[in-house]
């Protein structure tokens, strides 16, 4: 029988005993949204919480996929099983696709300890903020206890989905440019792990004294975990080691400080009330009908009506 003609819910059963095709056609069923992805969630929610997620980011061309295959050759050496969701919003192709650089992580692709998936925003509601953390909670509850998300830049969508996950590496290069950009995007705010990576190259030392005075002038050095700062060439696989060993710590920090439970708290309630948002925005659209929807989008855009004004009328069919 094909997977496809197979219920979400046998798919969900043969995932869980180890059918990779089935979970990546669970996984092609989140991407898409609508009711299957809803019971996916349904199912994987209470077996989940045990996974552990590592998010992965930093500006394109930083060195982030060849880190992560690193990453991957370490904890396979250790005997570790790792899943990596590696997101990319801007792409084009369908699920599964290993993308760009990342063609260098099907080096693993024969390794049963490894599964690999490339995640684009397709039909879900609420796009990939919404459809990574049920994508990492299948994972997790199919048995994936380690899983490494990668985004491919630092744009908005990119930081948001880094900083849901339980350790945030975030991925500079020596001579990184302008520090006031890595500000904007967020990356000192959600950083559990510094690595300058191309750490063979000029300009190494330069560029840990700026995230250093950084850290200082956003006063993160009073915080009770100072994010490391870790010289690493991920081509050698030179300074791994180290950084897996700082992921652990920070783990074993948060977990003793109570601060992981606190993350997932709040990230389940800021999850709850996007999904809210999501649904309410969709069924106000459906109510008000696109055409009268586009009419007062572009009355705000012309400042002839408020937008509060416009979503008072959007929501105003949902209480009628």
């Amino acid at each position: 029988m094909s997977r496809r003609s197979l219920s979400v819910g046998d798919l969900f059963e043969s995932a869980r005993n180890g059918d990779r095709g089935a979970l990546a056609r669970l996984l092609s069923l989140i991407e898409g949204g609508g009711t299957q992805a809803r019971e996916i969630s349904r199912l994987s929610y209470p077996l989940s919480g045990d996974g552990y997620t590592v998010g992965l980011t930093g500006a394109p061309g930083s060195g982030k996929s060849t880190l992560t295959s690193s990453i991957i050759r370490h904890l396979r050496a250790l005997h570790q099983e790792v899943a990596v969701l590696a997101v990319d919003p801007s792409s084009p192709f369908t699920g599964g696709a290993i993308l760009g650089d990342r063609v260098r992580m099907q080096d693993h692709a024969t390794d049963r300890g490894v599964f690999i998936r490339s995640m684009a925003s397709r039909g879900h509601l609420g796009g990939l903020s919404l459809a990574t953390p049920e994508a990492a909670r299948l994972l997790d509850a199919v048995g994936r206890r380690l899983i490494l998300i990668e985004t491919v830049g630092v744009g908005q969508v990119e930081v948001e989905i880094a900083g849901k996950a339980d350790t945030t590496v975030v991925v500079v290069n020596p001579g990184w440019g302008d520090s006031v950009q890595a500000n904007k995007a967020g990356l000192m705010e959600i950083a559990d792990v510094f690595v300058i990576n191309k750490a063979d190259r000029n300009g190494t030392d330069e560029t840990r004294r700026d995230l250093e005075q950084m850290l200082e002038l956003g006063d993160l050095a009073s915080e009770a975990w100072r994010p490391p700062i870790l010289p690493v060439v991920a081509t050698e696989h030179q300074g791994v080691g180290a950084l897996w060993d700082a992921v652990l710590q920070h783990r074993a920090f948060i977990e003793a400080a109570g601060e992981l439970a606190r993350r997932r708290e709040f990230r389940v309630r800021e999850e709850l009330r996007e999904v809210v948002a999501r649904r309410l925005e969709q069924r106000a659209l459906e109510l008000t009908g696109s055409e009268r929807w586009a009419e007062l989008q572009l009355q705000v855009v012309n400042r002839t009506v408020d937008p509060w004004a416009a979503a008072d009328e959007m929501l105003k069919a949902i209480d009628d």
